[in-house]
Parts: structure tokens; sequence; C-alpha cells
């Protein structure tokens, strides 16, 4: 959940580990620090709140140097302080950085205060730095220390560490939480994401369970794996430029990533539709012969990603005749589930990394599934490693906390899946209908988001607002759902999402003026349905808010009623386009209360911890 940058260069890398934190601020932002080695000593700022406060603090104080590691912090252990940020040092013996949780950080601590030393914060990390300590005293190498002291550690970690003893090298080690060694011209960084560094380096080692490296001067890397084997990994070239990690021209990232949509859309489509049906060929070579042994399928997932799952089991059910289970990670892993034969584990995560849903499919992995295929957006992450099929949504990076086009590219991929699974098992004609309606999603995408305006107009009614009901029929059940876990992601008012026809089952009582109802209206067999739930909150004395197709007829004459129309679309692929006007509701409802959009209160991006 946080963020680490670390750097060996030839150069002061003050800079390059600033930009760095910037970069990787949508990890963690409640505090920040950096240690940097200067003149074979340990020097160090650290700051609460986010990245500028340490901006500020190193533009007053500089920490020159060659070598250094740097954080953002989301907290799990321990209260926003400086006390609490890292780096945490031992003596100014070693400085370490950590990504993660440390699970039996409260033994550790007992003995290492028996052994005298002093803690100065309340996090798990700590005990770390000063296990450090004790075995240089013994007199270790830092790489030799590290790998010693992991073996005691238990729980999740991804660790940057210094030592004045070895002035210029970075030790990095990875269990649980991702880190990547960027490959410069004679310097080599970590971090816990390639953004970080794309302003030195376009070239990218992806560090597997187990491993520790070692960056030394020049640019010297050494891998040793988990059986302490030297091992060689693979260098990787980032694929986006690295112009995606900025804003551009748009207020936030948020804003810039929903009109990025129907380029992704296109993107995440290229090259993966026949002309009648998906390639299954696109989620791998094995993949058709495993697709033809799948006859059911378990869906995995967290947050939104769990969204995208509900949407597909309307989908494969209906449109490919597979039975579908889908879970939210933290609960998948602790049940015991009954595992049907010809079962398919399919996992969704926008980062890869994301430690519920990777814990999940490594439990899975023994309960007799017939295969597993990861959802992703990052390649070189541990989900697609650790799966036997993956397909990329070429969604780019997604920056902003709040997901928005991570969650259309992974509906699009569920969708390939839905085709290529129901080939042969479907109807061709409906399958082709769909194939056909898919190539022309990114254009009418663009309509609907041609609609901004009218969309931030409405917004206007929201903005004294602190409660909100967001209403959906069948596969738009799950659409309601994302819509309310938008807004309260990011504007922070109180909003929950119900299939229509359980308003009558609780949620009715809530309804009055105070309490906006906000519905998608696609022209569907449950239209009909719908209205007749519309009309029972305007009985109760409801404001409406109705997304809709143009030719459902919804009558918006009284003052009571709003709604906005938008272009016709194939049924099957209107939870993707009914999501986006909820997305730019959700972004200038928060604009207008002036919270921050891109990095609300409280979250982070990549869930790395459980």
């Amino acid at each position: 959940m946080c963020g680490i940058v670390a750097a060996v260069a030839q150069r002061n890398v003050q800079g390059i580990l600033l930009e760095g934190l910037k970069r990787l601020e949508y990890r963690g932002y409640d505090s920040a620090g950096m240690t940097v080695m200067h003149k074979s000593a340990l020097t160090r700022h650290r700051t609460v709140g986010k990245v500028a406060a340490l901006d500020e603090c190193l533009a007053n104080a500089p920490l020159p140097g060659k070598a250094g590691i740097a954080h953002t912090r989301w907290a799990t252990h321990g209260k926003p302080t400086a006390a609490n940020a890292h780096p945490h040092h031992s003596d100014d013996q070693v400085a370490v950085v950590h990504n993660g949780i440390i699970e039996n950080f409260e033994g550790l601590k007992r003995e290492l205060e028996a052994a005298g030393y002093a803690f100065s914060s309340q996090t798990d990390t700590e005990v770390i730095a000063h296990r450090l300590a004790d075995t240089l005293a013994g007199g270790a190498t830092l790489f030799d220390a590290v790998q010693h002291t992991v073996r005691t550690l238990g729980g999740a970690y991804a660790l940057g560490v210094m030592s004045p003893r070895e002035p210029g090298v970075v030790i990095g080690a990875r269990q649980g939480s991702p880190l990547v060694v960027g490959v410069g011209i004679d310097e080599a960084f970590l971090a816990s994401d390639p953004l970080a560094l794309l302003q030195v380096t376009d070239r990218f080692i992806y560090l597997e369970e187990g491993d520790l490296v070692e960056l030394k001067n020049g640019g010297r890397i050494r891998i040793v794996d988990r059986d302490g084997q030297t091992v060689e990994r693979p260098v990787h070239m980032f694929e986006y430029a690295d112009g995606a990690a900025s804003k551009g021209n748009y207020r936030h990232f948020m804003l810039k990533e929903i009109f990025e949509q129907p380029a992704v859309i296109g993107a995440a489509l290229e090259g993966r539709l026949g002309e009648a049906s998906a390639l299954a060929e696109s989620f791998g070579p094995e993949a058709p012969a495993l697709f033809a042994q799948t006859r059911q399928i378990q869906l995995i997932a967290c947050g939104t990603s769990y969204h995208a799952g509900l949407v597909a089991r309307y989908w494969l059910e209906r449109y490919a005749g597979v039975p579908v289970q889908i879970e939210v990670a933290s609960e998948f892993r602790y049940r015991h589930p009954v595992v049907a034969d010809g079962t398919l584990f399919v996992t969704l995560s926008q980062s890869g990394e994301t430690a519920d849903t990777l814990a999940a499919l490594r439990f899975a992995k023994a309960l007799g599934y017939v295969g597993s295929l990861a959802i992703c957006n990052v390649p070189g992450s541990s989900l697609v490693r650790e799966s036997d099929l993956a397909l990329m949504t070429r969604a780019g990076p997604e920056i902003g906390v709040a997901s928005t086009k991570a969650f259309t590219t992974q509906l699009i991929a569920l969708m390939l899946l839905t085709l290529a699974v129901g080939k042969g098992r479907a109807s061709a004609g409906e399958q082709a209908e769909i194939v056909a309606a898919l190539k022309t999603l990114p254009d009418i995408c663009r309509q609907v988001l041609a609609l901004d305006g009218d969309i931030e107009t409405l917004a206007q009614a929201f903005a004294e607002k602190r409660h909100a009901l967001f209403l959906g029929r069948g596969a738009h059940f799950p659409v309601a759902l994302e819509g309310a876990l938008k807004l309260k992601e990011i504007s922070y008012i109180h909003a929950e999402g119900y299939p229509a026809g359980e308003l009558k089952h609780g949620p009715l009582a809530l309804v009055d003026s105070e309490m906006p109802v906000i519905s998608v209206a696609p022209n569907d067999a449950l239209l009909e349905k719908l209205k007749s739930n519309l009309q029972e909150v305007r009985a109760r004395g409801g404001e409406l808010f109705v997304f809709a197709d143009e030719g459902v007829g919804i009558d918006d004459s009284e003052d009571d009623v709003t709604v906005l129309y938008l272009p016709p679309v194939h049924e099957a692929l209107a939870p993707l386009l009914y999501t986006l006007p909820l997305q730019l509701l959700s972004y200038h409802v928060a604009v207008l209360k002036g919270t921050d959009v891109d990095q609300p209160r409280n979250l982070a991006k990549s869930v790395t911890v459980e």
C-alpha cells in the first residue's frame, strides 16, 4: 500500500527519488521520507502529509548523495506521524523502507527490546532495521544481513536497505509485495512500480517471490533467489510512454482516465476479435484446450474488479451457458470451497499485486481447479506470472485511486472471455452481433463522454447532499454498485447500490426529498419493471436522476425527475456504456465538494496488504 524508490547512481539522487515519490503518491500519501548516503553517513528527512511537504523540506535542507532510498506511506501500524514515517534507522547503522505487513513483528520486537534496542515508532518496520543492525554488528555484509533477516520475517514485504558500512550499495527484497529493478546506464534503481522510474529508464526487471537484489556503483546488479542461487531475470522494456503518468491538460488524473476510455477500449479489443467471435488464443496458446474443458467458472476479485466480475456473471451464464460463482477474494481464501469438476479459476486485478486476490490464487492451486486465468493490467505482475493463462487489459497506467478505465477494460476482457468460452455452446448469430457491437463501442463511448457538460450541471444537485441511492436491474445492478462506490470514494457522500427490485425490502424507508436516487435505464427486458420501481421512489417524494436509453420514454415533465439520454447500444454492452456517466457524475460532485479527487482520504491505489 506504500511506495518505494531507491537509486545507486553517478549523480545526485535526491531529484530522482523525489520525482519517484511524486509518481508513487497514488500508493500512499499520509507521510513521506528520504535517506541519502552523504560522505559515508546516513542523512534523512521525514514529513507528515503528502510528498509536497517533503519537497518543501528538501528545498530548505537538501540531501546530496549518489545513493538513497525513499518512501511514501499509507499507514497500517501507527498513525501518520514523522516518527512513524519511513525510512527507519537503527543507530544510523542501517536505513530501511518497507511495503507490506510483518505479521510476527510483536514477537521480534520483544526479542530486540530484551537485547537493548530502543524503539522510536509504532511501526512493524522498525523491527527490520534493528534486526539488520544486530546482524551487521556480528560482522555480516549488508547483503548477508538482509538475507538472514528476511528469513525471520512473517507476512509480506518489499524492502530497500542501506548502510554506511557499504556506502555505494542498496539491497532490495521482495516477498508478497511488488518490487522492480530499473536498469540504467551505469546506474540501477528500485521501485514499487515502473512508473516511479520512467524519468530515468524504460528497462525493468520484475523480481520474483523470495528474490533479493544487490545494486552497486556502476549499475551492477546481482539477484539471488529464495534458495540462495544467483539467477538472471529478464529485462523488459516498459510499453507506455512517460507521458502516460502525467495529467496533460486535464485538471485531475481521474478525468483524464475517464476520457481515455474510448481509446483503451479499442486497445483492449485490438487483435482479439475474429469475424464472429473472440479469438481464444488471445488468452494464451493453451486457452482453446482449457476453455473446452471448462464447465464452470469461479471469479475472484476485490473492490471495483469485483463489480466487473458481477457483470460478467450475467454475461457468462446468458451468452456462454456456463455457471458462474463470484466471491470477494478476502472471503474466499478463508472458506473451504467445494470445487466442481471442470471449474476455471479466474482472477481480476488492475495491478496484479492485490494481496487478497494473489493469496486466493495461491490457495486455489491445491483445490483441483482445471486451470487459472488472470485478467490484469500489468504484464509482469505476480498474478500474471503465477496463472496458467493471462489477458492484459491494456488500460495503460491508471494513477487516480478511484478506478475508471481499469474497470471498463476489465469488462471488455470479461466479454472476450464470454465469447471465447461460449464459442460452440451459444448462438453463433448472437455472438456475431456482440462482436459487431464491440467494434462500434469506442465511438459510442465518445458520444456519451460528450455529455460531460450536462452531467457537470446535473452534479450541482448533489453538492449539499449527504446520502444517495443507486438502482439498477439485472447486469446493471453491479453498475449501480460501482456508481455508488465511485461517489463515496471521492466525494465522501454515503452512497449505496441496490437492485431496483429490492426497494420494497428495506431501502424505500430511506427515500425522501434529501435522498437523491440515481438509476440506469437501458432499453432491455427489465425496463418496464424498472419503471415501476422508479414510480415507487416518486410516490415517496424522492428525487430521481435517470440515465436512460433514448427510446425508453420515461416521463421527465415533473420537477422530481431528471433524465439524461444516452445513445442506443447492444443490450450486452450497455453495462459498459452506462458506467461512464456515473463516473463523470462522481467526479463533478467531488470537484464541487472540494475533495482530493485523485487521492481520496484513507485509500490507496494498489492494495498490497491484507
